[in-house]
């Protein structure tokens, strides 16, 4: 019986090279990955007590999702001192006959929040008066209308 032995290989820098493109290709390309599944999932819901609201998420999901089977549509303007709104059903019929109560304020700092109370406007829809400084804003809005259930949605513009 005859073994044929051969050289061992020469591990060269080509080897070396190709290791460490495969090394961090993959560890880059897993990142990526997941920070894109990170971006595309988020709801935006931030909650102070994340298990205290996980006691409650299919009761909350059950009721947001009824609030979008409504149809109901919100377009906010903000121009010369006044926050107007404009509130359509799945019809595009106006919604009228709601107190509405909007919390705005800055996205990302709570320390400029304020709230009103919108009352009929008289080019339609609800409007209330405030000062916005040049900016994002977000309006958290609440519809409630007798005999149903409150309506929430949340609005982002921009005050120019």
């Amino acid at each position: 019986m005859s073994m044929k032995s051969s050289a061992p290989r020469e591990f060269t820098g080509r080897h070396m090279a190709l290791v460490m493109v495969l090394f961090f290709g993959t560890i880059i390309s897993v990142n990526l990955t997941m920070a894109y599944f990170a971006e595309t999932t988020w709801s935006g819901l931030v909650v102070p007590n994340s298990y205290v609201a996980s006691q409650t998420f299919d009761v909350d999901t059950a009721k947001r999702e009824r609030e979008l089977a409504r149809g109901w549509k919100a377009e906010t303007a903000y121009e010369a001192g006044r926050f107007r709104l404009r509130l359509t059903d799945a019809d595009g019929a106006p919604v009228r006959g709601a107190t509405v109560t909007a919390t705005i304020g800055h996205p990302v700092n709570a320390n400029f929040d304020r709230t009103l109370t919108l009352g009929p406007d008289p080019k339609g829809g609800y409007a209330g008066e405030t000062a916005l400084t040049a900016g994002r804003w977000e309006a958290r809005l609440v519809v409630e209308r007798p005999g149903e259930t409150p309506w929430h949605r949340a609005v982002r513009f921009s005050v120019r």
